[in-house]
């Protein structure tokens, strides 16, 4: 098997649109697409009649009420969120007033490590700090309705404290931001950590499923694969960041610029986080040093 993902970028669903993608599941896509959320968050329903809805997406009054026009006529019993970004959850209270339905799903948001003495969180205002559940959920735990199920999976990594959500009935997984099948997943410090999401990367190749339902992009159509695939592509990436450490590179900034050669200058904040999740993880295992705090600003060495 080659070790480089293979990506899909051909997703084209209708900002708006209700699409039935399974017997059991409907997709509706934000209209927030941008440089980090491709075409735009999806929000899934799953069941008929009685009904859940998976991440609601931002707080915007048009996607809601796409969502309320797709469900008319059903009840919505459920509203569950992955992860607390602000294109996941804020529209998570609103959708809750306007039916009803009881909000459940990933704890409230939370940084993956402290902040180091004056450290600036550049991630601060990607994080729903409003987001209040009524029920968190824990790994394994359940909520149902009318032939579904759906399972919480706890997936630390992209934030800290991720959640997908497995549908039984279709051996299907809502994997949020997790994994995608239109690009790898952005892991920023302070807010995400490498090795918690290598970790629950591994944790998902030990499950059955054979379809994923993600929060941007359409399905990844063979996850065991594409999972593996990667794990393998963030080991090579590690292995590039630990060969420009040796070569005597010490701030982000520089590693980025032969790492990531050819970057838009559009996604080089994220591949600095992105770099500096697999630094932080290095640093963790023993394989590099630091001078001084965690952060942007820190000079790494080949330990």
């Amino acid at each position: 098997m080659s070790e480089t993902p293979r990506f899909d970028t051909t997703f084209d669903q209708p900002t708006g649109a209700c699409v039935r993608v399974s017997p059991l599941v409907r997709r509706i896509v934000a209209g927030n697409s941008g440089p980090v959320t491709f075409t735009g968050t999806c929000t899934y329903v799953v069941g008929t009649g009685e009904v859940a809805i998976v991440d609601p997406g931002p707080d915007d009054p048009t996607h809601r009420a796409a969502i309320l026009a797709a469900t008319k006529g059903e009840r919505v019993s459920t509203i569950l969120v992955t992860h607390t970004h602000r294109d996941h959850s804020p529209g998570a209270a609103p959708l809750r007033e306007a039916t009803g339905a009881p909000l459940v799903g990933c704890a409230p948001h939370r940084n993956s490590r402290d902040l180091a003495v004056g450290e600036v969180d550049t991630m601060e205002t990607a994080g729903d700090r409003a987001y209040a559940p009524d029920r968190v959920l824990a790994d394994g735990e359940r909520v149902a309705g009318p032939g579904w199920t759906l399972e919480a999976v706890a997936t630390p990594g992209h934030t800290a404290n991720h959640l997908a959500f497995a549908l039984p009935e279709e051996k299907a997984l809502f994997s949020g931001d997790h994994v995608m099948a239109w690009s790898t997943t952005f892991i920023g410090p302070p807010d995400g950590a490498m090795g918690p999401y290598i970790a629950s990367l591994s944790k998902l190749l030990a499950r059955d499923e054979t379809i994923y339902w993600p929060g941007h992009g359409g399905p990844v159509t063979e996850p065991a694969r594409f999972v593996r695939a990667i794990v393998a592509h963030r080991r090579q990436r590690e292995e590039s960041i630990l060969a420009r450490l040796r070569a005597g590179d010490e701030t982000v900034t520089t590693i980025v610029e032969t790492v990531y050669r050819g970057l838009a200058p559009a996604l080089r904040p994220a591949a600095a986080l992105n770099v500096l999740a697999h630094l932080e993880d290095l640093h963790a295992r023993g394989l590099a040093g630091r001078d001084g705090p965690p952060g942007l600003g820190s000079r790494w060495s080949a330990a």
